[in-house]
């Protein structure tokens, strides 16, 4: 029967809605879509070339039956690698920085993976970056690791299912695809294939302050990285899934503004998404008021917003990091105090 033809967790990744912006762009000639990728059933992006990943590795023979998955990962695409692990029998090892919530941990661990975390503040090569702890560890016995960065199967996941699925869903009738970029797999295989379907296209990338992306893209030069707080998003090293030559343009975005637009995305527009979300909206609008035409634009809601309840949308959280959150008084929750009295806690 049809409604049975899903015949595990892992063909329930894709076809994932595209849906347009109101609110946070009311002052906008031009129109911004997203295509809501946290609604893959691991909760982001990542779930479709985590996936494939480990399947190639199984296709070459890397990964052997019963082997164990090493990955470095700020969460999202171990989720993706734990969905496969879990589904065929594999073993799985997540190094992380220490930047990264602890809901992306927490989310690693309930899938029985192990996870160690890493300082950030160190420099790729040192051998306690996250990075160089993840080489380290191709050592245990029949492990194999998938590097996310470098491994071409990242670009090819998004060039070979997720651009084919945005032009059946569009026919390309959309003048620019915007993404937040970090290890450049989505924007470089999305990009690629967009362009082949209409010259035209722009394809325009975002990255945050700190990152030495958009820096070498404009200067062909290395630049100076400096510590951020947005996950999922920017480097300090050029990642080879990275395509220079793809990527049309960059816009550079900060922490604040980012983590400010997440929280509108759901007070607003009802989307409840993780912090680079929120940089790719924000670097759409940036975009689009340089333009001297109306344009509709096409961005990704990467993840969902439940792996940073304890961050970007905890008031606490955002007032100890000195980042506004909005302070209108609200008269509902003064009605409520009112009728409660001293009989109990409004949280």
């Amino acid at each position: 029967m049809e409604r049975f033809k899903n015949t595990n967790i892992i063909s329930a990744i894709g076809n994932t809605p595209i849906i347009k912006l109101n609110s946070v762009t009311d002052d906008l000639e031009s129109e911004i879509y997203v295509k809501l990728e946290y609604m893959n059933p691991g909760g982001s992006i990542k779930d479709r070339m985590g996936v494939y990943m480990c399947e190639e590795a199984v296709r070459k023979g890397d990964l052997k039956p019963g082997g164990t998955i090493v990955e470095c990962t700020s969460g999202n695409t171990g989720v993706g690698v734990a969905l496969f692990a879990n589904t065929y029998g594999y073993k799985c090892v997540f190094v992380m920085a220490d930047k990264q919530s602890q809901e992306k941990i927490d989310n690693l661990k309930a899938f029985g993976a192990k996870v160690i975390v890493c300082p950030t503040n160190v420099e790729p090569e040192d051998p306690r970056s996250y990075y160089s702890v993840a080489a380290a560890l191709a050592e245990l016995p029949n492990a194999f690791v998938l590097n996310q960065y470098a491994n071409e199967a990242n670009m090819m996941c998004h060039y070979t299912q997720t651009g084919p699925e945005i032009f059946e869903q569009t026919n390309a009738e959309f003048d620019t695809f915007m993404a937040a970029v970090g290890t450049g797999g989505t924007i470089s295989g999305i990009g690629k294939f967009l362009k082949e379907k209409k010259a035209s296209m722009n394809i325009v990338a975002v990255d945050c302050e700190g990152s030495i992306l958009a820096h070498y893209k404009k200067t062909g030069k290395m630049g100076e990285a400096h510590s951020y707080v947005l996950e999922g998003i920017g480097e300090d090293f050029l990642p080879d899934n990275v395509h220079f030559d793809t990527i049309d343009d960059f816009v550079v975005v900060g922490d604040e503004e980012s983590f400010q637009m997440t929280r509108r995305l759901l007070k607003e527009e009802g989307i409840y998404a993780g912090g680079s979300c929120g940089s790719a909206v924000v670097g759409a609008i940036r975009y689009a008021k340089t333009l001297s035409k109306p344009e509709k634009i096409l961005t990704i809601m990467v993840d969902s917003g439940n792996r940073y309840a304890g961050k970007i949308y905890n008031d606490e959280w955002m007032l100890a990091n000195d980042y506004k959150i909005d302070t209108t008084k609200d008269e509902l929750a003064n009605h409520i105090l009112n009728i409660i009295g001293e009989n109990g806690n409004l949280v």
